[in-house]
């Protein structure tokens, strides 16, 4: 697969962040479309949002294509994030980590992202597995 290749694809995406000792902090759950790919700048994501009326931000992950894996088909809900996307064509996850200790006001916060290259576990709970799918509707 080519960064070309997710262009205007569809995908979940999961990011988990860590503290400086590897604690988990926080899990954020994102749906949107790939707008652009750039191997220096990133991939850039329209992002969805649950209320229509709210603008797509867009966010933009690193250029790597380790941590997008073909999403099984079915409807992706995550409640506490608004996320709802039918048949997404990518799972993505992230983890985060922290690399310095708390900055001053102002100041820059350092992170590493490392793209999460085993595949996302999906019907599981969202505690464990921040790529969540639920069965369609019979």
């Amino acid at each position: 697969m080519q960064l070309e290749d997710l262009l205007l694809k569809t995908c979940v995406i999961g990011v988990s962040y860590f503290d400086l000792q590897g604690e988990l902090m926080k899990q954020n759950q994102y749906a949107g479309q790939v707008l652009k790919v750039d191997a220096e700048q990133g991939i850039s994501i329209a992002l969805r949002h649950a209320d229509p009326a709210v603008a797509a931000a867009d966010f933009i992950l690193p250029p790597q294509l380790d941590a997008w894996f073909k999403a099984p088909p079915g409807q992706y809900r995550h409640a506490p994030s608004g996320v709802d996307m039918e048949n997404p064509d990518y799972l993505v996850t992230w983890n985060v980590y922290r690399t310095q200790d708390n900055t001053a006001d102002g100041q820059h916060e350092w992170w590493e992202w490392v793209p999460n290259t085993e595949r996302p576990q999906v019907g599981q709970s969202m505690d464990a597995h921040p790529a969540h799918r639920q069965a369609p509707p019979h």
